[in-house]
């Protein structure tokens, strides 16, 4: 059964909940990836502060993997997955502010599909890599686009990518999805800047799982950051960036100067 799963804040105590069409939050006792069960209590949505739904994850995230973002530029197909990793104290939640870097002048917004990972594994076969998986968010994977051209003819791409806020993540994780069919829209300022599909991937998440796992233990609460579509680009202090994923939600955040 699909269910969207929340952290969230109420009444100073932080809380696990499950999203209702009631407009109402069903609260949850015991761990999201063990053991949990319903209260039978329920908050209005309304009455809550929703956060990250996952809690300073190990976050790897893959570079030029749409088609289409590959021709925005100018790029070559990459014959395997390019992954870069982003530090937990990257992640913020729901309309969390993120800070633009001091001294910065180009960050870019790039929306994706996050895959959250349910089960520990090592050396998992892409067919039993659904198995994994606990569900679904939409991230954010914010890019000091200067810094990161610096560290990219040195070979490395880290500190670009890891500035604290530049991971948005959120507003639930929705499980029962498939990943293969998800589309992506992206709004800056409520302009659409990203309308792209998981279809277009280069490595669809099965093969990213498969790859990561070959050498990584996976495990419970770990965040696989996709890639981004085409029409990723800069943004500024005073933008609101809204990231959707159909069957997942909206991330909406705005961006403040440092």
């Amino acid at each position: 059964m699909s269910e969207k799963y929340v952290r969230f804040e109420h009444q100073g105590r932080e809380h696990l909940g499950v999203l209702r069409s009631s407009g109402e939050v069903a609260v949850i006792e015991g761990a999201l990836f063990a053991d949990k069960r319903l209260t039978g209590d329920h908050v209005a949505l309304s009455n809550v502060r929703l956060l990250s739904p996952i809690v300073a994850p190990r976050i790897f995230g893959i570079g030029a993997n749409y088609h289409a973002a590959i021709k925005q530029l100018n790029g070559t197909v990459p014959e395997r997955p390019l992954v870069f990793t982003k530090p937990s104290t990257a992640v913020i939640g729901p309309d969390a502010d993120i800070i633009y870097p001091r001294g910065s002048t180009v960050v870019l917004f790039e929306g994706e599909l996050a895959v959250v990972i349910g089960r520990q594994g090592r050396h998992i076969p892409k067919e039993r890599a659904i198995d994994h998986i606990f569900g679904y968010t939409c991230g954010n994977d914010l890019t000091e686009r200067m810094l990161q051209l610096a560290e990219l003819k040195a070979g490395s791409m880290c500190v670009s990518k890891g500035f604290d806020s530049f991971a948005p993540l959120g507003p639930c994780i929705a499980t029962g999805l498939d990943p293969a069919d998800v589309s992506i829209v992206s709004k800056v300022n409520g302009e659409i800047r990203q309308n792209g599909h998981t279809s277009d991937m280069v490595f669809d998440v099965p093969a990213l799982i498969a790859y990561l796992s070959a050498a990584i233990t996976l495990l419970p609460g770990d965040v696989i950051m996709t890639g981004t579509p085409a029409g990723f680009g800069p943004v500024s202090p005073g933008d609101r960036i809204e990231i959707e994923l159909s069957g997942i939600g909206i991330l909406s955040n705005r961006v403040i100067p440092e």
